[in-house]
């Protein structure tokens, strides 16, 4: 039977352990190693003994199956201590707040790239270890901060690097294997500058937020659209009760209800919306092609047009799936989101990252490299680029406690970094309410009853999306055929911000001790708005198909905060940029209130809507016309 790998090596290992720390010991006093890159000159210290630097709870759907292959390559990410982040979080802040006078005034490139960059003295102390470890300098790559280094090593050097033991592991619900190990250690005088080493202890699962796949037709290249009754309207905005039905919700729909029907970009040069792809996702421009021309038709064209950037071997297969590829729902997702934004935002100028590097990794006699770690592998290409997209969406999330806290506040600093350089930055708030059904367990040995946040809806540098569904009014998306729940949550990891506290307090005054205990209420609370995501319309494999989840309400936020991007450029103003303190401080005031509704989920209700904020549908849903006023009065 499969047992979780013990947190510390069984006594014959320690043993070798304390014979081989000792030997290092008794070599760092006999010798001195200089590890040349630059032109430090900063004298080398000798190496403490090694300790304890992070354990993590194996989650309860991954299993132990044996020990990893020691030949097998893992592409390490050593993230170092980021020497002036408290700087960057400050300037992040004040560019943020239209109360500032420094509000709109993005960092450059180098600007954050100076603020997050690791002391001469942390370079020194890594390269030194790594090189006592027969790491040489051409081995290593950077970053363009150099607060991440990557090498690719042998499990067997990595565990010898880290004084650890890697296993392979496989996921109950599927057949995703990953190699990871649930502790690992540093030399004592290295604690304070590297603050995370993956894949070490991580067992993030990026998944799309998507709940139901239902096929409503098949079409082909010879389609014929099917006339809308939109006669008389020209270039007026129809009545939402002419396009709108809350069983097929159509690019239609969503502009004639979010108010950018009658809307005509006008920087379309300089403007640009992003979105991200994992999981061997990518979008099929022959499916977003027969889309646009059912449901948009004079963006036909854009199909073939927008960019899609490969990160890191990530896919762009444009053939047509295979049989067991349709079975997987591959691009799906992809298509869903590449549909959803030129839809509703066309002609605005669209990329696509595709991002490879996830489950799942089958170990086999070949030792295929192991790239497990996408956030942290885009964030590093995407902070490399000196123009960035206004706005970027990403529909993949996983449950918090997935992941070491480490890994988490690591991936949300590359946020924060978007952030400052003006990029509004869009995640899912999830699809299973305030956690999923049989599963509200905690992580950390103690198998306490409790609400599931996810990650990285639940870092405070991002702006997080909820679904919505019906019209009049809309509501909070719920459907009971599936189990799909918008979510909603506190995070544990990340304290409440400061941008969130008059709302939020104001919440968990209205429902007073309901959940008590079950939930953190000085946590981050999310999400920040909703939009639409029930029975969206999606072409893919050819089929007009409907489905679920809040992969469809950030793509469609994020168009639309695109287009008010796109009215700030064109009056000679900068970008949104990071939303939350505009929002939370008065921008509030152009979404529209939904107060019906829970998050279900965990065999509860779970929290209510209300009159204002609330942690289920955050702030609202967006109205164009009140937030291109808003942002256009906002800025200076």
């Amino acid at each position: 039977m499969a047992t979780l790998f013990p947190h510390f090596p069984r006594h014959s290992e320690l043993f070798s352990s304390f014979l081989y720390g000792l030997k290092m010991h008794l070599t760092s006093i006999l010798s001195v190693s200089v590890f040349l890159l630059g032109a430090s000159s900063t004298p080398i210290r000798s190496r403490s003994p090694y300790a304890l630097k992070e354990s993590h709870h194996v989650p309860r759907k991954w299993a132990r199956v044996g020990a990893a292959p020691s030949e097998h390559i893992l592409n390490l990410r050593i993230g170092l201590k980021q020497d002036r982040f408290d700087e960057l979080e400050k300037a992040l802040w004040e560019v943020s707040n239209p109360a500032h006078d420094r509000y709109g005034q993005h960092l450059s490139s180098t600007q954050v790239d100076e603020l997050v960059k690791p002391s001469d003295d942390s370079l020194e102390l890594v390269h030194q270890w790594l090189a006592d470890n027969g790491i040489e300098s051409a081995q290593l790559d950077y970053s363009k901060a150099k607060d991440w280094i990557t090498v690719s090593l042998p499990v067997k050097e990595v565990e010898s690097l880290l004084d650890t033991k890697y296993s392979v592991f496989k996921h109950k619900e599927s057949d995703d294997f990953i190699v990871r190990t649930p502790s690992w250690s540093l030399p004592e005088h290295l604690h304070s500058h590297i603050e995370v080493i993956q894949p070490t202890n991580s067992f993030f699962r990026p998944k799309a937020l998507r709940s139901d796949l239902k096929i409503v037709e098949n079409v082909d290249a010879s389609f014929n659209r099917p006339v809308l009754s939109l006669k008389g309207y020209n270039n007026t905005t129809p009545n939402i009760s002419d396009v709108c039905v809350a069983t097929a919700v159509t690019p239609t729909c969503l502009r004639t209800l979010y108010g950018t029907y009658s809307y005509t970009p006008q920087a379309v040069g300089e403007n640009l919306i992003g979105y991200a792809n994992y999981l061997n996702e990518t979008s099929n421009r022959s499916d977003v092609s027969l889309f646009l021309q059912n449901y948009r038709p004079e963006a036909v064209a854009a199909a073939y047009e927008f960019n899609i950037e490969i990160i890191n071997n990530g896919d762009n297969q444009q053939t047509p799936n295979t049989p067991e590829q349709v079975a997987a729902g591959k691009d799906l997702e992809g298509n869903l989101d590449a549909e959803t934004i030129l839809g509703i935002a066309w002609p605005t100028n669209l990329t696509a990252y595709n991002t490879g590097g996830s489950p799942p990794f089958i170990p086999d006699g070949n030792t295929p490299t192991d790239t497990n770690e996408p956030y942290l592998v885009w964030l590093d290409y995407i902070l490399d680029q000196d123009d960035l997209p206004g706005v970027i969406s990403t529909s993949y999330g996983d449950d918090e406690q997935t992941v070491p806290e480490s890994y988490a506040k690591a991936a949300c600093k590359g946020f924060a970094q978007l952030g400052a350089r003006g990029t509004s930055v869009l995640f899912s708030s999830g699809d299973s309410g305030v956690g999923p059904e049989g599963d509200c367990i905690s992580n950390d040995g103690k198998n306490k009853t409790m609400f599931i946040p996810a990650f990285p809806a639940s870092c405070p540098y991002v702006t997080t999306v909820g679904a919505t569904m019906n019209f009049f009014p809309e509501i909070s998306a719920y459907n009971p055929n599936n189990g799909f729940a918008s979510g909603s949550g506190f995070s544990n990891y990340f304290s409440r911000p400061a941008y969130q506290n008059s709302a939020v307090k104001k919440y968990l005054s209205g429902i007073g001790s309901l959940y008590k205990g079950l939930y953190n209420p000085g946590g981050r609370a999310y999400p920040d708005i909703s939009a639409q995501g029930f029975h969206y319309r999606t072409v893919w494999d050819g089929r007009i198909v409907g489905l679920d989840g809040t992969s469809a309400s950030s793509p469609a936020a994020a168009a639309i905060i695109g287009l008010v991007n796109d009215a700030l450029i064109a009056a000679g103003k900068p970008t949104l940029g990071f939303l939350n303190p505009w929002l939370y401080s008065g921008g509030y005031k152009a979404f529209t209130d939904v107060t019906n509704g829970t998050a279900i989920g965990c065999g509860v209700a779970g929290f209510p809507t209300a009159v204002g904020w609330d942690p289920v549908t955050g702030w609202g849903t967006p109205y164009f016309p009140k937030l291109k006023k808003a942002a256009l009065g906002g800025h200076a």
